[in-house]
């Protein structure tokens, strides 16, 4: 236990110095040495920026791993497509056709008995879709997702229930041209909540939906497998 309460505070410190929504999994998470497989599509339905940005909004799919370094720890990667629609405040908003996105991240099982789970996580997301002109001017965008959450599980058999608190910050990055800048989303909107659940299909299937409230308005649904 002492050994994962520092690995939470050290890897914590290291997020939050470096810059800080990405869907957080749930609480299932494979073994040691064992893998999830699965295909996930996530929406940012309305995310705030800062200023005179306005919102933003993203569609992304992705095919997803995770990797049980230890039963109690394991490492989230994904690769998929994503695109990013922007609406300024005084302006028509901008949509930027989809290409590569990815993520990253882990999730700490630090409460586990036969029908409760308890799980800290942090996840990162990176789109990158294809650039476009506007007024003979190229604009190029990235969106960069943070995450910190923490959730808690109750096993129904044929379904699993969870919830719980996030931390998040998402960067716009904007280029017109070689003028490059960024913008945070709306710090005074950073805590949220999660909800959602796993339908169990067999011991191996299982079907995953995640809304996610008042910092952010998203939803993922997901096909996993175990092998």
């Amino acid at each position: 236990m002492i050994k994962k309460i520092s690995f939470i505070i050290t890897i914590s410190f290291f997020v939050f110095y470096s810059a800080y929504s990405a869907p957080c999994y749930g609480t299932r998470s494979p073994e040691k040495g064992k893998f999830f497989g699965g295909f996930q599509s996530h929406s940012i339905l309305n995310r705030h920026l800062e200023a005179e940005y306005g919102e933003v909004r993203s569609n992304q799919h992705f095919f997803q791993l995770s990797y049980g370094v230890y039963d109690w720890l394991s490492l989230d990667l994904k690769a998929g497509v994503g695109n990013i629609k922007q609406h300024p405040l005084e302006s028509d908003e901008i949509d930027y056709p989809s290409a590569f996105a990815g993520g990253y991240g882990f999730r700490i099982k630090f409460y586990d008995n036969e029908k409760i789970k308890m799980v800290f996580g942090f996840h990162h997301i990176s789109v990158h879709p294809e650039f476009i002109h506007l007024d003979d001017q190229k604009n190029k965008a990235i969106l960069d997702d943070w995450q910190l959450s923490l959730l808690a599980s109750y096993d129904y058999n044929k379904i699993v229930p969870y919830g719980g608190i996030k931390w998040s910050r998402l960067d716009y990055i904007h280029w017109i041209g070689d003028d490059r800048s960024r913008r945070m989303s709306n710090l005074t909107q950073s805590l949220g909540v999660v909800c959602g659940f796993d339908i169990p299909l067999n011991q191996k299937l299982w079907i995953n939906v995640e809304g996610q409230f008042i910092e952010t308005e998203a939803l993922a649904i997901s096909f996993n497998f175990a092998f």
